[in-house]
C-alpha cells in the first residue's frame, strides 16, 4: 500500500562508474519551500525538480489545503550530491520530530542491486514501504534500519 504521507522521491539517477550515490532527504512540517529557498541562497544553483502534492495521480487523494505543499524538491549542491526535500502531510505531522526529519537515499544501478541493499538494510529494522514500481517511474522502497536510520532505496528505470 502506497503511503500518501511518504516522502515522494523523484530522484535523478547520477551515472557513476560502479558507485552508488547517497544523498540526504529532509522532511519539513509545511516550510520545505522556505527552507530550500534559503539553501539555494547558500549553495547557489537551481532546483532540478519541484513538484507539489496537487500533481499526484487521482488515485492518491490529497486534502485540498495541502495540495500546494511540496511533494518533492531537489537542489544539486555538487556534481555528486543532491539535497532532496518534501513537506509532511497533516496525517503524519504528529510523528514529525525536528532533528530526526531526514533519510538517506541510495540510488542504484539496477533493480537487483536495489533489492539487495533494501533486504540487507531491513534486517532487524522496519519496512515502511516495500520495494515496488512507483508512479514517477522509479523502483523504490523505504525502511528504518535497526539503528533507527531512515533509508530510501531507488532505481531509476530507463525510459
Amino acid at each position: 500500500m502506497l503511503l500518501i504521507s511518504i516522502n515522494f522521491v523523484i530522484l535523478i539517477n547520477i551515472k557513476m562508474k560502479a558507485m552508488k550515490t547517497i544523498n540526504p532527504y529532509i522532511n519539513f512540517n509545511s516550510n520545505c519551500e522556505e527552507a530550500f529557498t534559503f539553501y539555494r541562497s547558500v549553495f547557489g544553483g537551481e532546483f532540478v525538480q519541484l513538484s507539489r502534492f496537487k500533481e499526484m495521480p487521482a488515485e492518491y487523494p490529497v486534502n485540498e489545503r495541502e495540495k500546494e505543499k511540496l511533494m518533492h524538491i531537489a537542489l544539486p549542491i555538487s556534481k555528486e550530491t543532491i539535497l532532496h526535500g518534501s513537506d509532511t502531510l497533516d496525517q503524519m505531522a504528529a510523528g514529525f520530530i525536528k532533528g530526526t526529519n531526514y533519510s538517506l537515499t541510495v540510488n542504484t544501478d539496477s533493480k537487483g542491486e536495489a533489492d539487495k541493499i533494501f533486504k540487507g538494510l531491513s534486517v532487524g529494522g522496519k519496512v515502511s514501504m516495500p520495494m515496488g514500481d512507483m508512479f514517477w517511474g522509479s523502483y523504490f522502497g523505504m525502511l528504518t534500519d535497526k539503528f533507527g536510520i531512515q533509508w530510501m532505496i531507488s532505481f531509476e528505470k530507463p525510459h
